[in-house]
């Protein structure tokens, strides 16, 4: 009984920790939407090993990491005009001037931070 409630446990994990958790966003709920969505296939088409701390991440990780944001921001860049930012990454702060509505900071997969700003 003991190991079908680990296996329960582990699958809630998981299942949690892809769940997109938003920290802050002052987007229209359906662009916030649109680009969560947009975060989470990125991130997912790019992952390779992302769960490992970012001392740890292999170069071809950290070139996932990069491909993700470049993806990220390529589409944000078509669907809602030029001048978008995407920094994706773990243990970073950061102190950003951005237009007002266009903002989104969120966690996937745990530990791993999405933060998505238009600044013209």
């Amino acid at each position: 009984m003991g190991e079908t409630e680990g296996k329960k446990d582990e699958a809630d994990y998981k299942r949690l920790q892809t769940f997109p958790l938003v920290r802050h966003s002052d987007m229209p709920e359906e662009m916030r939407v649109e680009t969560m969505e947009l975060c989470v296939t990125a991130c997912e088409k790019f992952s390779n090993n992302n769960e490992l701390p970012p001392t740890r991440l292999p170069p071809t990780s950290l070139v996932s990491l990069q491909s993700a944001a470049k993806m990220i921001k390529e589409t944000m860049d078509k669907k809602f005009g030029s001048s978008w930012h995407v920094v994706i990454g773990e243990g970073f702060g950061f102190e950003i001037t951005h237009e007002v509505k266009n903002l989104l900071y969120l966690y996937f997969g745990g530990t791993l931070a999405v933060c998505v700003w238009k600044c013209s």
